[in-house]
């Protein structure tokens, strides 16, 4: 049956400071405002069970490591979720109660390693894969393991299939092109990037692809420390957001159709007509008529 409507939502909330049980709860206290919304995808934040340290620097140097970074490594470690913990068990559970498709930030651990990941789970509430970030960015290795590159996977919905990158891997044009070339028309980009060139690169990434996209961004009120470490706000006011948000869902020719929500929490929702997807199509399809496998290969 063809779906001429689909809703999409993201769900704009920040880590706890009080950890990952507090996370899960906050995030269990909105299924009220979920199910009301009848959304067919739901998108959250990267790194929201477990969450990102933002600020810390784990006690390193190039060459030196630190028994207090030691010790702030293990409580983060300590914040991190396992695939079969009661923590992915309870977000599949709310997944089948509300009927909603979900693609989840997550601090995932294995073993000694960190990794962050990306769930998907379906509206069934069954967990059919997990994605884990391929390359952490800059200081962000310190903490996370890079993922592998066997499998990038997908999430069918009732509004077309999902794919996720995980913040700066939007940045990656092979994997982009990888992931279109599956068939994906519904681009979830869990994110802590708040600056206004992120916004800009949602729209430019939907308007390539023809594909919605639907990103999430933690919201964090000002805060002073991260893991017990003192926090330096060079780049904005004493008194600004920690992380201001700026969740958004675009259309395949780059409009805007919900968001951006700055400054606050919230579920940002947009009706749409999956069929966009197609018409948007119609004059760039970068692995079909645009791709050039002549001259370029074969996508992967």
């Amino acid at each position: 049956m063809t779906v001429t409507r689909a809703r999409l939502g993201a769900l704009q909330i920040g880590s706890s400071p009080e950890g990952t049980a507090a996370t899960l709860a906050r995030i269990l206290a909105r299924e009220a405002a979920i199910a009301e919304a009848r959304l067919d995808l739901l998108v959250m934040p990267e790194a929201l069970l477990g969450g990102y340290p933002r600020g810390a620097d784990f006690g390193t140097r190039v060459g030196y490591r630190t028994p207090p970074g030691r010790e702030a490594f293990l409580a983060y470690w300590e914040q991190a979720i396992d695939l079969d913990g009661p923590e992915v068990a309870a977000l599949c559970d709310l997944a089948r109660r509300t009927a909603t498709a979900m693609v989840v930030g997550a601090i995932e651990r294995a073993g000694g390693t960190l990794y962050c990941v990306a769930l998907l789970i379906g509206e069934d509430g069954q967990l059919v894969a997990r994605h884990r970030k391929l390359m952490p960015t800059a200081a962000e290795r310190l903490v996370w393991g890079q993922g592998d590159g066997k499998v990038l996977p997908t999430l069918s919905t009732r509004a077309g299939l999902a794919g996720a990158a995980i913040c700066w891997e939007n940045y990656m044009p092979g994997l982009r092109q990888s992931l279109h070339a599956r068939g994906v028309t519904l681009w979830c980009a869990p994110t802590v990037d708040d600056r206004d060139m992120w916004h800009i690169s949602m729209r430019h990434i939907a308007y390539e692809l023809r594909s919605f996209v639907i990103t999430a961004c933690q919201y964090q009120p000002a805060a002073t420390e991260a893991l017990g470490q003192p926090v330096t706000l060079r780049d904005r006011a004493e008194d600004a957001p920690m992380l201001r948000g700026g969740s958004c869902i675009v259309s395949p020719l780059g409009e805007v159709l919900a968001g951006p929500l700055y400054g606050e929490e919230g579920l940002v929702v947009a009706e749409v007509d999956p069929a966009d997807v197609v018409r948007a199509r119609f004059d760039l399809d970068i692995t079909g008529h645009y791709a050039r496998p002549d001259v370029f290969g074969t996508p992967a």
